[in-house]
């Protein structure tokens, strides 16, 4: 399908609008422009409004390629005193370091889908679809590497790695390799009324009790953040096990409370790890001055593409409050039928036979 000419219209109007909004003077975005200073922050901002769970990390521009992790400074206890002059809270992070890699992300939008959404609305209304759509794209893949990233490759294949295995280090590979992996679960356990754990609160308070530092158990920040295919089997077990209103509820709200804490399901974590730790522990790092974004027609694949490359890296301000069950390790125990289950089935199919004889 060829571009229409109001749809070849409209997005070169918005392609000027993102210019003027970059500080670009050109009409038309056709080749590769800089993102700096203020303009910067804008565009780091666009992309945190697109998804919520980045404002809830830190999500942070650095100078230095690879350097000091930077701290948030509010892990521990900051109150006290000394005989000679005052206390202070000394905040570091014990020589730990980032590292920014090369980091390259097109969206894509195809000719015939932008003709589609010229006849489906205003002239700000298409420009709003194209500009969300490349922002959302940007701001999952940052969560979707952070949660998935294993390594580093020179060439990364997203046919192979489709969550973005080999784009970058994300935090739970950064814990695995933290002091040979001792804060991440890697030994099989089950979770079911018949396994290790009964219960997903028996097993985020075993993760706590085994992985978390005494001084931080207690810590109103710490978060559950848990897999889509554990709170799906947990809803279920607590659905099929609600006998009352209160208990229905209770599996309601599962994936906003589990063992007394704060519950998150994040998009693209794997569905049966579970994490627990505080969510300024996650850190996403760019390099600033290095943003680089570039719009425009690509004729052989018949699309618009909005690109953006910076050098980006992640990190963990202390792994000591990262503590998980590889999803590796868990498996999901099917619920056994009750008793009085088995035999209302049998009564059933028994009934049926009479009934063909």
């Amino acid at each position: 399908m060829q571009l229409t000419d109001r749809a070849r219209e409209l997005i070169g109007k918005y392609a000027a609008a993102l210019a003027k909004t970059y500080g670009i003077d050109t009409g038309t975005v056709t080749s590769q422009f800089s993102v700096s200073g203020p303009k910067e922050i804008k565009l780091r901002d666009a992309l945190l409004e697109r998804q919520s769970f980045l404002k809830e990390i830190v999500v942070t521009d650095v100078d230095q390629i690879s350097g000091a992790i930077v701290p948030v400074g509010a892990a521990g206890l900051h109150t006290g005193r000394r005989k000679k002059g005052r206390f202070n809270k000394v905040v570091g992070v014990d020589g730990r370091e980032y590292k920014l890699v090369e980091t390259d992300s097109c969206a894509q939008l195809l000719w015939s889908l932008l003709c589609t959404w010229v006849n489906a609305g205003s002239e700000g209304e298409f420009f709003q679809k194209v500009n969300d759509f490349a922002n959302n794209a940007f701001a999952l893949d940052m969560l979707r590497i952070g949660f998935n990233g294993q390594f580093i490759a020179d060439n990364t294949n997203d046919e192979k790695y489709p969550m973005g295995e080999d784009v970058n280090i994300g935090w739970h590979q950064i814990a695995k390799d933290y002091k040979d992996g001792i804060q991440v679960i890697t030994d099989p356990v089950t979770l079911g009324v018949d396994g290790d754990y009964p219960t997903l609160d028996s097993m985020v308070s075993d993760l706590i009790n085994a992985k978390i530092p005494a001084q931080f158990r207690e810590d109103p920040r710490l978060v559950v953040l848990i897999g889509a295919d554990l709170a799906a089997a947990e809803q279920h077990r607590l659905y099929s096990a609600a006998t009352t209103p209160t208990e229905k509820i209770a599996a309601q709200l599962l994936t906003s409370s589990i063992a007394g804490r704060p519950a998150y399901v994040p998009p693209f974590m794997p569905g049966k790890r579970l994490v627990v730790t505080t969510l300024t522990n996650l850190h996403i790092y760019t390099q600033r001055g290095t943003r680089q974004r570039e719009a425009d027609h690509n004729g052989d694949e018949k699309a618009y593409e909005s690109k953006y490359w910076r050098m980006e890296g992640y990190a963990l301000e202390m792994p000591e409050l990262y503590a998980a069950f590889d999803e590796e390790a868990v498996t999901v125990l099917r619920p056994t039928k009750k008793a009085s289950e088995v035999d209302i089935e049998t009564e059933v199919e028994t009934k049926k036979d009479d009934e063909l004889v």
